[in-house]
């Protein structure tokens, strides 16, 4: 699905997804990676919500976003509430959905000038 944002010149927005694959400046992506209106970090350590941690919801704290939107995959996976705490903890919101509505989020969340951080799983068989 291809998405566009006016005015975005810089920013990171998702320009497309297609299950298993990002577009993002112009380059693609197909690992694990958070994606943040200034700056990239790729090669995420999870691969699926099943392998999601505390710890990796930290490295997204850590950039102090006002919401977090996490795609975890072609569906909808709810983590255990647990590993949520990091966020909780830093009274940061979020929201989990499958990655390509989550793509969508985050660009209408930079749209609105939200400072937003993106987190997407992909498992690696290219269908995420």
């Amino acid at each position: 699905m291809k998405m566009a944002l006016d005015g975005a010149s810089g920013v990171n927005t998702i320009a497309s997804y297609t299950p298993g694959r990002v577009e993002i400046q112009g380059r693609s992506f197909t690992a694990s990676l958070i994606v943040l209106p200034d700056r990239l970090l790729t090669d995420w350590a999870p691969k699926t919500a099943a392998e999601l941690d505390a710890i990796h919801l930290e490295t997204i704290t850590d950039t102090q976003p006002e919401v977090v939107i996490l795609g975890t995959g072609e569906t909808q996976v709810f983590p255990d509430p647990a590993i949520l705490a990091p966020l909780m903890r830093n009274g940061i919101g979020f929201e989990l959905m499958s990655n390509a509505a989550a793509c969508r989020t985050y660009n209408v969340l930079l749209a609105e000038g939200r400072r937003a951080a993106l987190g997407l799983l992909f498992d690696g068989s290219g269908k995420s």
